[in-house]
């Protein structure tokens, strides 16, 4: 096995500090190795890419702590700062971002087995994002700059922030997912404290030093360790205001027990799905196949917009699967940077045992592997399965796999994958199938009240992030898109005064003066 001399390592990287009021912070307490399950030798053995501080509660309410004075009950520097002043911290990190390209895409491969377009994809995504994020809240900004009048009083209407955020992002998108949490976040004046994924950990590091730089002082902090040992002891304060995640249910309703004050905390997170594929007998066959390929094997079927279940028409069950297993099996399996490569190394070194269990199960009750490679293991890899015909007792239909098996079920009537889909916990996204307007028409409506997403005649996603992005049920609090985000991290907040020549006196004053970072009519270009 040969590795381009660009993305090797060749040598550890030791983070040994975290950001904490503005300071990169050392440590030489105990540390957490970062393993790869990519192998850089030919005979297999994980990589070791680094070290990482394995903090603890001590550290974990120091960055609260720093949060909150920064906060300083509204009155802190970020959350009063003029809104073209916080835009400047902004677009100063993203300047210094963007000169970490190389690096981090390198640790994107190596930490989670993203391949090399998709990694690439995942930072320059992020850069358009902040950016977008920018020109959204100037145009907030913008609409805000006036005056209401309703029955004599009048109003300037803005949208603050709420205060503390504790922001967790998912391994999957450690970049992308996880600034779509905190810029936002940052931006309408919050201050928070952000843990990396558990992995995609060290690719953060090389951005360490534009968050201190770019941004004032406990606005922005990063700790690292377990999520119970740091965690849990900053929900336990009662002074996190708002939580943000992405990653798995569990972990949310955990966290969010343990505040003292529920009604107190806000909730923004991006949970878990199980976004089923609908191919109806009119379907596109050769579209059909390649979305759903697309949809259940890209990053291995680790993503929450993954298609996790496939239901197929019976007219047409047959020969979908021929081909669909046919494909499947056509996909390249390598290292990130290999040209051509779809199927990489898994990040969780336990994931291929787990996806092996849930093939034994489904195939002790009466499925099948219908693709030759389906099953096949390596010590970081097992490949994908495809799965006929699946059933509702089998672990593979009740849980969200995560990872490369695909179950599919057949139908007659429509109402058995739409039964399924009201009975589900989970309610994000719909791909569905098909030609025929008068049957598409009352699908359409019936799904857009089970899922926030029916995507018609291709797979399900995220993108383009100025959609919404969002979920019913178990799959999502609040709403992440560039515009929504925005509204998401903050609340409407206002002054009002009767309308009388006093106060109107007040109100000039105020304006011409521009004492007041609030009460402004100024036009951000």
């Amino acid at each position: 096995m040969t590795i381009p001399e660009k993305f090797q390592i060749k040598s550890e990287i030791k983070q040994d500090t975290y950001l904490i009021n503005g300071e990169l912070r050392p440590w030489t307490g105990e540390s957490s190795e970062v393993y790869s399950s990519i192998s850089s030798t030919k005979d297999y053995k994980p990589t070791l890419l680094g070290t990482i501080p394995t903090l603890g509660e001590t550290e974990a309410l120091e960055a609260l702590d720093a949060a909150v004075n920064a906060y300083d009950k509204g009155q802190g520097l970020w959350p009063t700062m003029k809104v073209k002043d916080r835009i400047i911290c902004m677009e100063k990190f993203v300047i210094q971002m963007k000169t970490k390209r190389d690096e981090v895409v390198k640790l994107l491969m190596w930490e989670i087995g993203k391949s090399l377009p998709d990694s690439e994809k995942e930072f320059d995504r992020t850069v358009d994002y902040i950016y977008n994020t920018i020109e959204e809240y100037k145009q907030l900004d913008r609409d805000n700059a006036k005056f209401e009048k309703h029955d004599g009083v009048r109003a300037h209407i803005r949208r603050g922030p709420l205060g503390v955020v504790l922001c967790l992002g998912p391994y999957n998108y450690p970049l992308n997912e996880t600034f779509a949490l905190l810029i936002p976040a940052l931006i309408m004046g919050n201050t928070a404290i952000f843990k990396p994924a558990k992995f995609g950990v060290l690719l953060i590091s090389p951005l360490l030093e534009a968050f201190r730089s770019s941004f004032p002082k406990g606005v922005v902090n990063i700790i690292y360790g377990r999520g119970r040992t740091v965690a849990s002891p900053i929900m336990k304060t009662g002074k996190v205001d708002v939580l943000a995640l992405i990653g798995n249910s569990k972990s949310a309703n955990a966290l969010q027990n343990q505040h003292p004050k529920s009604n107190r905390l806000r909730l923004v997170l991006g949970l878990e799905a199980k976004n089923p594929a609908i191919v109806l007998k009119d379907a596109d066959l050769d579209l059909a196949i390649d979305e759903c390929i697309s949809g259940t094997t890209s990053f291995n079927g680790q993503r929450c917009t993954a298609l996790k279940i496939v239901y197929v028409h019976e007219d047409i069950v047959e020969e979908f699967n021929k081909r669909f297993s046919a494909k499947v099996d056509a996909l390249k399996f390598g290292n990130p940077w290999d040209d051509g490569v779809k199927l990489t190394p898994l990040p969780e070194p336990d994931k291929p045992a787990y996806i092996q269990e849930l093939i034994d199960d489904a195939l002790e009750k009466g499925a099948k592997i219908l693709n030759e490679k389906g099953g096949k293991t390596t010590d970081n890899y097992i490949y994908p399965a495809v799965l006929y015909p699946v059933t509702k007792d089998m672990r593979v239909f009740q849980e969200e796999q995560f990872g490369p098996v695909i179950p599919v079920l057949s139908f007659s009537d429509i109402d058995k994958p739409l039964d399924d889909m009201a009975a589900s916990n989970y309610g994000q996204q719909v791909s569905l199938f098909g030609s025929d307007v008068k049957t598409l028409a009352p699908l359409i409506d019936a799904l857009v009240n089970l899922v926030c997403r029916v995507n018609l005649n291709s797979s399900c996603q995220r993108g383009p992030d100025v959609y919404p992005f969002t979920g019913r049920k178990d799959s999502a609090v609040g709403t992440l898109s560039v515009y929504d985000a925005l509204r998401s991290f903050s609340i409407r907040t206002f002054v009002a005064s009767k309308d009388n020549d006093y106060n109107n006196a007040i109100l000039e004053n105020l304006l011409d003066s521009k004492a007041s970072n609030f009460v402004s009519t100024d036009y951000l270009l």
